[in-house]
């Protein structure tokens, strides 16, 4: 049969007569000898022979592999300015170069790009088209999320306790390292630059004031939250992105079962119960920081910071921080939900949803926290 046939390896010779210049190939140019083909070619020297014939009396079979590396060689020799002529086609030959030639992919030209204000435009709304989906898909799993509650509350049974205990344990008790740490070195921080610049006006002692209030109201709580999205929301994402992809959604859906009950409840409760308290474990670690801080370099005493920080702070400036971290929690855990449930079906897919669910529960931490400031502000606290 032809494909038991053994095949020959192709080679080339040079042959010189006057000015004459011959490229003479011999051998089977077929897909099983391409690389003895392509080892051969890289032995010529291109460039000091001026070749002006490829004889091809003496090659044995040639399938459309070779026949294109005989192609290739033909139109390089004449990108640099000589005239090539091939010799010893017989009809098949001629027709199969004459077909190549015909179907040489031409040079594709790089598509220039304008700028324009309607291509400005067009790309803004299409943003906005965007973010209006994603407004819209937040909704409704926040509509599926009250409707589950509801059927909660009437049935007790159904809430999925040992569910949450698990994400509770993920991302609270698993977090409380890094975030106690994270809080200890920024405590630190705040107190040592508060107390480089107050020491200048000789009202050091107000670094106690500086680190209370805005660890408590503002960086606690901000701290954690993006820690948090970081760490716990995208590995929510990553865990119902890679359920979608195993079709493990669609089958909860034929079972009958609530994804939003099964999936994503026990989720968002566990997070909103996590953050208040990796909240608090952040503002005591901070405070921490800042204290041993101002110990060190400001001559502050523990004891003289622990009876200056009671009159510093209120308890409202600590519940104050604590309000914002379940809302904070609610908004994490709803993006880190819906982009987890627009994974389509490949990896690529997953890892660039799990980055947008970071960077948008980052975004809009940041704005919450923002609309928190103004309204607290707007009622004088």
């Amino acid at each position: 049969m032809a494909f038991l046939e053994k095949v020959t390896e192709p080679t080339c010779r040079l042959l010189q007569v006057g000015d004459l210049v011959t490229l003479v190939l011999s051998g089977d140019w077929v897909v099983n000898t391409l690389e003895a083909a392509q080892i051969a070619l890289s032995d010529l020297d291109l460039n000091d022979d001026r070749y002006s014939l490829i004889d091809l009396s003496e090659a044995g079979t040639i399938d459309t592999s070779g026949a294109w590396i005989i192609h290739r060689l033909h139109a390089q020799l004449e990108f640099q300015g000589r005239r090539i002529k091939l010799s010893g086609l017989d009809q098949k030959r001629q027709a199969l170069f004459s077909e190549i030639e015909e179907h040489h992919p031409s040079q594709r030209k790089k598509k220039k790009r304008r700028y324009s204000v309607v291509d400005y435009l067009e790309n803004v709304g299409r943003e906005a088209e965007v973010i209006w989906t994603d407004m819209l898909a937040m909704l409704h799993i926040l509509g599926s999320l009250g409707a589950v509650l509801t059927t909660v509350l009437l049935q007790p049974k159904r809430l999925r306790s040992i569910s949450i205990a698990v994400q509770f344990d993920r991302t609270c008790i698993g977090a409380v390292p890094i975030v106690a740490l994270m809080s200890f070195l920024i405590g630190a921080i705040i107190s040592q630059q508060g107390g480089f610049y107050l020491r200048q006006f000789g009202v050091e002692i107000y670094v106690v004031d500086l680190a209370g209030v805005l660890v408590l109201r503002e960086i606690g709580v901000i701290l954690t939250a993006i820690m948090v999205a970081g760490r716990s929301g995208s590995a929510f994402t990553a865990e119902i992105g890679a359920m979608r992809m195993r079709e493990e959604v669609d089958a909860l859906h034929v079972i009958g079962m609530s994804v939003t009950e099964v999936l994503i409840l026990p989720r968002i409760l566990a997070l909103m119960l996590s953050i208040p308290v990796l909240t608090f474990v952040a503002d005591l670690a901070s405070l921490l920081g800042s204290g041993l801080v101002a110990w060190a370099y400001l001559d502050i005493s523990p004891q003289a910071f622990l009876t200056l920080l009671p009159e510093a702070i209120s308890q409202t400036t600590l519940i104050v921080g604590l309000v914002k971290a379940p809302f904070m929690a609610l908004i994490i855990g709803l993006i880190a939900c819906v982009e987890g449930m627009k994974v389509g079906g490949s990896t690529e897919s997953l890892g660039r949803h799990t980055t947008m669910s970071v960077v948008k529960a980052i975004f809009l931490v940041i704005v919450v926290d923002g609309v928190f400031a103004i309204f607290f502000a707007a009622i004088g606290i």
